[in-house]
């Protein structure tokens, strides 16, 4: 078979059109051995092992998270998408050997990937496999462990990951480890201001309570019953709040309904994170964290969680 520069040279190509040509062959020839030099340079298969300063427990959430979100980020089939989608949460896979070092562990699996980016020599169509292990490190920490793999369907050959994949999965879980906790933070705060509303308004219904038992005796004055244009600007005035009237105000505040057909109760503020329950349509919950999308809220059970902001309404 004759090669590119032999076909040219047989072309009737002037010779200077001909010499361009071969220089431009020349320079993507080099090119591409320069991109093939440095593929082979990466630190394929090694993965991502991190300390993480959060709990066993949080951090598995985190991943059961991000495991379930159907996508594995650093990675595409050709150049057409950012990231891959399709991927489903699995218990085992043969793409890995057994675990037996302890800790929880955790599957994502995309079948019939197309030629996945950032595997080493890889090609055709095959199951690309991210495996993620969480192992506690005492009462506040935790180790985390992440790979990926891709192993070509046909020929059943495996190609280590350079990293990629590895670290774009970490940062989404970090994304929810930081969501988590910064909604930690903001529960704390809430109930510390629930709990001094709550003694602000049992002081507003005992209040209540005792001006009702005792009511006050009411006052003439002698000047405004004498001066009909007094008494009529008096009477106009608006009255002032009741304490019972107050303590249902406040209540309004932070109390909302779930619209119909019901809602999900998300464990953070992402679409993709876990849902705890979903509520059926008028159920009560306790406003105690506001964002310009979603709201953290309490339901009567003690159950927190996060609601899209247009799913609840009002309490009539």
């Amino acid at each position: 078979m004759r090669t590119l520069l032999q076909l040219f040279r047989e072309s009737p190509l002037s010779h200077a059109t001909g010499a361009k040509v071969s220089f431009a062959l020349i320079l993507l020839f080099s090119a591409l051995a320069v991109s093939a030099r440095e593929k082979k340079g990466g630190r394929y298969g090694a993965g991502l092992i991190v300390n993480v300063p959060f709990p066993e427990a949080e951090v598995s959430q985190a991943v059961q998270e991000v495991v379930q979100n159907g996508i594995i980020r650093g990675s595409k089939e050709y150049n057409k998408d950012p990231y891959i989608s399709g991927a489903t949460p699995a218990t085992s896979t043969r793409a890995f050997p057994a675990w037996t070092e302890g800790g929880e562990v955790f599957y994502k699996v995309r079948l019939k990937a197309l030629d996945p980016r950032n595997f080493k020599d890889s090609s055709d169509v095959g199951t690309l496999t991210v495996r993620y292990v969480v192992q506690p490190q005492g009462d506040k920490n935790s180790v985390l462990r992440i790979d990926a793999v891709f192993v070509e369907d046909f020929r059943r050959v495996s190609h280590s990951s350079d990293g990629s994949v590895e670290s774009a999965e970490f940062k989404d879980i970090r994304d929810h480890l930081d969501a988590m906790d910064a909604m930690k933070e903001q529960t704390a705060e809430a109930l510390k201001e629930k709990e001094q509303h709550a003694q602000h308004d049992a002081q507003l219904v005992s209040a209540a309570d005792g001006s009702a038992a005792t009511p006050p005796v009411p006052t003439v004055d002698v000047a405004a019953a004498d001066n009909p244009v007094t008494n009529s600007d008096s009477s106009t005035s608006p009255l002032p709040q009741t304490p019972e009237e107050r303590v249902r105000d406040l209540k309004r505040q932070v109390e909302r309904l779930v619209k119909a057909p019901g809602a999900p109760l998300k464990s953070a503020p992402f679409h993709t994170a876990t849902t705890l329950q979903v509520l059926t349509a008028g159920t009560e919950v306790l406003i105690v964290i506001t964002t310009p999308y979603w709201l953290g809220v309490e339901t009567h059970e003690g159950q927190h969680g996060w609601i899209l902001r247009d799913e609840l309404g009002l309490v009539p």
